[in-house]
Formats: structure tokens, sequence, C-alpha cells
């Protein structure tokens, strides 16, 4: 029995695995800087910081059963170009109900609002589903030992839950944090586009990971007024009775 598993799962350890495996963990946080502002921002639709929390925490669980039933699926599901679709639409979706949403006072737009937990975590699932798309394709082109990846991805959501949860500090803090996470979801949702169009056309990954530092950059660029920071605080401290 647990000879099949391990044949399935292509469990064949060799001095060469750790290195693999690095390198795979590597590529997940380079890769999920991007994903990470995304969620962040997600989170931010509720109404305090112990629900966004618990929101990032239950929807990253949620999440995790997802990318581990992409990945054992992956050779199936990357013959689909369909799942690309769906998951450039969703995404690119969610750009356009970002940018066209009621500007706040700030004049600044805003992610989803959310009146419940239930609400916001499939949400955060879906969207990290979404990101996977591509970053799945990426690391079984590194390994094609299943294992290997099912490890490397269970070490990339755990990162993704701190690095999520650093943005949504720094969301509070910078003014066009959001604006400059939504770009990189819309580049990122136009690359999934691209390889359901024209697989040729789709940038390299040197040329996504300066964009997207580039853009980063960019939000990080100006910091919000003390008062504007005052203000937003009570807000989203209060936790409902």
């Amino acid at each position: 029995m647990l000879d099949q598993i391990f044949d399935y799962l292509h469990f064949h350890f060799s001095v060469e695995a750790p290195i693999v495996l690095l390198i795979l963990v590597f590529l997940e946080a380079v890769l999920s800087a991007d994903n990470a502002i995304a969620l962040a921002a997600i989170a931010q639709g509720l109404e305090n910081k112990e629900l966004e929390r618990q929101a990032l925490n239950f929807g990253l669980v949620v999440a995790y059963v997802l990318r581990i039933t992409l990945i054992l699926t992956a050779t199936w599901v990357q013959k689909l170009w369909q799942f690309e679709l769906l998951g450039a639409a969703y995404l690119l979706w969610l750009v356009f109900q970002h940018f066209t949403s009621q500007e706040t006072d700030g004049d600044h737009h805003h992610g989803p609002r959310f009146k419940s937990l239930l609400q916001a975590i499939p949400v955060i699932a879906f969207t990290d589903l979404a990101f996977s798309l591509d970053s799945v394709t990426t690391a079984i082109a590194v390994s094609q030992e299943t294992w290997l990846v099912l490890t490397g991805a269970t070490i990339g959501i755990i990162t993704l839950r701190f690095m999520a949860g650093l943005f949504i500090r720094w969301l509070d803090e910078y003014e066009n944090l959001e604006d400059a996470g939504y770009v990189t979801v819309a580049l990122v949702g136009l690359r999934l586009l691209l390889k359901v169009v024209n697989d040729s056309l789709v940038p390299p990954e040197w040329f996504m990971i300066s964009a997207i530092a580039l853009i980063l950059a960019w939000g990080f660029g100006k910091k919000r007024p003390v008062a504007e920071l005052v203000q937003e605080e009570p807000e989203k401290s209060e936790v409902p009775k």
C-alpha cells in the first residue's frame, strides 16, 4: 500500500532533493508577493482586524486543500484551457470590481466588502487557487517529484499567510498599496488569458517579477497622512459584540 502511494507521489529521495525543495520554496516566496497583497486587500473588506486574521487563517486552510488537489490533478488540469480562462476571468473581475468601486474620502478605491466571515473565506480561497494555476505549472516544471511539489506548496502557504499578515498592516500605512496590489492581480489575470489565447505571447517569469517589483515600489512610495491613520484605526479595531 505504501509502495503504491510513494509511486503515485514519485517519492524517490535523492541528494538533489533538498536543493530542488529550496528552489521550489524560493519560487513560492517570490511568486507569492502579488498573491499575498491581493489576499490582504480582500481580507480588509471585513470590519475589524480580528475578522481579517480569521478570514486569512480559514481562507488559506481551504486554499491549501484546493492547492493540493490542483497539484495531484495537474497533469489533467493542464490539458484543459478552460481552467486558465476561468482563473483569468475571475482575477480580472476582481480588478474590475475594485477600480469601479465608489471612491472613499481620500479618493481611493476599495476592494470587496463583506458582511460576514463566511462571505470572505471562499473569495480568499478561490483567489489563491486562481494564482496557483500559474505557480503550480512553474513548480512542476522545476520538479516532477510530486512529493517535493507538495512539500513546497505546504511551506509556500505558510509563507503566504505570513506575508499577507504583513501586507494587511502595510495597506493601512501606504496610500497606493491597495491599488498597486490590484494592478499586479491584473497582470496575473492577463498572463493566464494570454496562455489561453497563444502560449507564445506569455511574458517570461523575469518580466513578471520585474513588473511586479516596480508596481509594488510605487505602492510603497507614499505613506498615508497621520490624521487619516488615526481616523481609520478605531473603525478597524472594534470587534462586534
